[in-house]
């Protein structure tokens, strides 16, 4: 009897929409009691963005891509961060950027939007130009070791310039049995939530005949997303552009150069159908938003940028529905 309840696509729906709010709600009780816990030992604002914050909004992607390869649904693995690198990009920021207009800081056009302009170049040669000691079909575990090495130069850049930053924060901070208590909460929804959507996910797609990359595109790279949709949105709603395009930026760059290596280290990935376009929309939608703020003096993504952002979007989307 509980089996075939898990075997309708209407009750299979609402556990993938249940399991993203445990996932999400999880997220962001690991990143409160994180921050909290940071702030207590006297670490900096600017480093608890860098790493704290910016890996937090990124744990949904991080446990959906380990419970996907633990699972063997390896096309979830990589569908779930390069959809959540496209969505974050042209939907979050687009949709930010016609809130309220977003001033792009020089050092964001210069390090931080080529970084993600090179995490799309480096899938994208992955999948065209293959090593020869390596299997053909497959993100590898040479690749990955590639993607990690480049994080964590990434990393020790970025916990440098933040050197000599003090912690500037007035909000209250929570008792440390508080912030240890959302941690542990926070990672045990983490868990629960990702193993929910996986096997949601996946059953739904051999259910209903759709392939497994376009639902981890769609639905679970938005779903996962949600926690960068929220940070951006309210952060242009407050006019705090910094806020809205670095934690997409930031976000998109652990992504590709943390989770999907480490993804690639544990097993091999193979490739899918379609994924040089969707590696191909990954550079080129970090490409465009970097073209769309050095085209004017103020480096502002206007609000025709955030609507031509969205429609790049839908393009990319039909094209990807019709062809799969």
């Amino acid at each position: 009897m509980f089996q075939s309840y898990l075997s309708n696509p209407i009750v299979l729906g609402v556990v993938l929409v249940i399991g993203l709010v445990i996932l999400v709600k999880g997220a962001d009780w690991l990143v409160d009691g994180a921050s909290n816990l940071a702030r207590r030992l006297g670490v900096s604002d600017l480093l608890i963005g860098l790493t704290i914050v910016a890996f937090g909004t990124s744990m949904p992607e991080f446990v959906v891509n380990m419970v996907s390869v633990a699972n063997g649904a390896t096309d979830l693995a990589i569908t779930n961060i390069l959809g959540s690198n496209i969505i974050n990009t042209l939907v979050i920021l687009g949709a930010s950027a016609l809130v309220y207009p977003i001033v792009v800081q020089r050092t964001t056009i210069r390090f931080d939007i080529p970084m993600n302009i090179l995490a799309g170049t480096l899938v994208l040669l992955f999948v065209i130009v293959k090593l020869p000691i390596e299997e053909s079909n497959s993100l590898s575990l040479t690749e990955g070791v590639m993607l990690l090495c480049i994080f964590c130069l990434f990393l020790y850049y970025s916990i440098k310039t933040a050197q000599g930053s003090t912690c500037q924060s007035s909000e209250p901070l929570m008792p440390t049995w508080q912030s240890i208590m959302l941690i542990l909460v926070g990672l045990i929804c983490l868990v629960i939530g990702g193993e929910m959507i996986v096997k949601s996910a996946t059953t739904i797609a051999q259910k209903m005949g759709v392939a497994e990359s376009i639902i981890g595109l769609t639905i679970v790279a938005l779903g996962t997303s949600l926690p960068e949709l929220a940070t951006s949105v309210v952060a242009a709603f407050k006019k705090n552009s910094d806020i809205a395009i670095g934690n997409v930026v930031g976000s998109n760059i652990f992504n590709v150069f943390f989770i999907l290596s480490t993804s690639a280290i544990i097993k091999p990935l193979p490739l899918y159908d379609g994924i040089t376009v969707d590696a191909l929309v990954t550079a080129l939608s970090a490409l465009i938003v970097w073209l769309l703020a050095v085209s004017n003096k103020e480096h502002k993504i206007g609000r025709w940028g955030g609507a031509l952002l969205l429609i790049t979007y839908a393009i990319y989307l039909s094209y990807r529905l019709i062809t799969c």
